[in-house]
C-alpha cells in the first residue's frame, strides 16, 4: 500500500472518529477508528468502515472518480474535509449531479430538498454536506437553538491553540451565528476542546500557536497555513452560496424553495 493510501486512511479516521463515537454516523464501535487515527490499527479494514459512512463516502467516491484516484487517497480525503488543490480543480458542474444521483436514493423521500435547485450550492466538501444537504439549515427559523448547534458542531472549524492541558486544548475559534436570515461566523471565542482519548491523541506535540481542526468539539488534525486558508475559503464560499436560500426562507418562502 502506498504512502498516500496509508496517510489517507489515517486522515479519514481522524475526521470521522468524533461523530462516530457520538453515534451520529458510520458503523457502531469507534475503537477501530480510534486506533487508526492514533497511528495504530494495522489490521483494521478502513475501506469497509469508510463505506458505511453515508455522508462522507459518496463525496469521496465521486471525487475519486473525477480525479481518477482512490477514495481513500490522502488528496481525496483532504479535499473533502478541509479542501485542497483537488477541491479547486474539480468540475462542480459534473460533481453536483453525480453526487445527488448517489445520495438521493439513500436519503429517501424525507430529504425532498435534494433537488436540482441545490446544485448552485454544490461543492465537493464537508461544508456543503453539513450546511446544504443536511436538513438543519432549513430549521434555523424554527426558534430553537438545536439546528444552529448541530451545524456549528458538525462543520470542520479551525482553532488557534492558546494553551495545552492534559486532556484539553484551550483554543480561540469562531462559531456560526444566525440572525434575520443570515448565517455567518462570529468573532473569536476562547474555549476548551477535547484533545485526548484514553491518553492518546491524533496530533502529537501540539504547542500554543498551532492551528488545529475541530469536529464535534474534538481536535482531529493539525492544519498548515495553506490548509487553514483552504478550509476558511470553502467555508466562506458555502455560506455565500446558501445565503440566497436562507434569505428566501426567512421571508417566508414555501418549503419547496428553501
Amino acid at each position: 500500500m502506498g504512502t498516500g493510501a496509508l496517510a489517507g486512511r489515517r486522515l479519514f479516521a481522524q475526521y470521522a472518529y468524533a461523530p462516530n463515537a457520538l453515534g451520529y454516523c458510520g458503523p457502531e464501535g469507534s475503537a477501530a477508528l480510534l486506533a487508526v487515527a492514533c497511528g495504530r490499527g494495522d489490521d483494521v479494514d478502513v475501506p469497509a468502515l469508510a463505506k458505511r459512512f453515508s455522508g462522507a463516502w459518496p463525496y469521496q467516491k465521486v471525487l475519486a472518480e473525477l480525479a481518477r484516484a482512490d477514495p481513500l487517497d490522502a488528496r481525496v480525503v483532504r479535499a473533502y474535509w478541509t479542501g485542497n488543490e483537488l477541491t479547486d480543480r474539480v468540475d462542480r458542474a459534473k460533481f453536483g449531479p453525480a453526487l445527488l444521483d448517489r445520495i438521493r436514493p439513500v436519503a429517501g423521500s424525507y430529504w425532498s430538498h435534494l433537488g436540482d435547485d441545490l446544485l448552485t450550492e454544490a461543492a465537493p466538501t464537508h461544508a456543503f454536506h453539513v450546511l446544504a444537504v443536511y436538513p438543519w439549515s432549513r430549521l434555523l427559523d424554527a426558534g430553537q437553538s438545536e439546528p444552529l448547534r448541530v451545524l456549528d458542531s458538525c462543520r470542520i472549524a479551525s482553532a488557534g491553540v492558546l494553551a495545552v492541558e492534559p486532556d484539553h486544548l484551550v483554543v480561540a475559534s469562531r462559531h456560526l451565528e444566525y440572525a434575520d436570515g443570515v448565517l455567518s461566523l462570529g468573532p473569536e471565542q476562547e474555549e476548551q476542546v477535547g484533545y485526548r482519548v484514553g491518553g492518546a491523541s491524533f496530533v502529537d506535540e501540539v504547542q500554543p500557536g498551532d492551528v488545529v481542526a475541530v469536529h464535534w468539539g474534538f481536535v482531529c488534525d493539525r492544519l498548515t497555513r495553506e490548509q487553514t486558508h483552504s478550509l476558511a475559503r470553502w467555508t466562506d464560499w458555502q455560506l455565500a452560496a446558501m445565503a440566497p436560500r436562507l434569505a428566501r426562507a426567512s421571508k417566508g418562502a414555501p418549503m419547496g424553495e428553501r
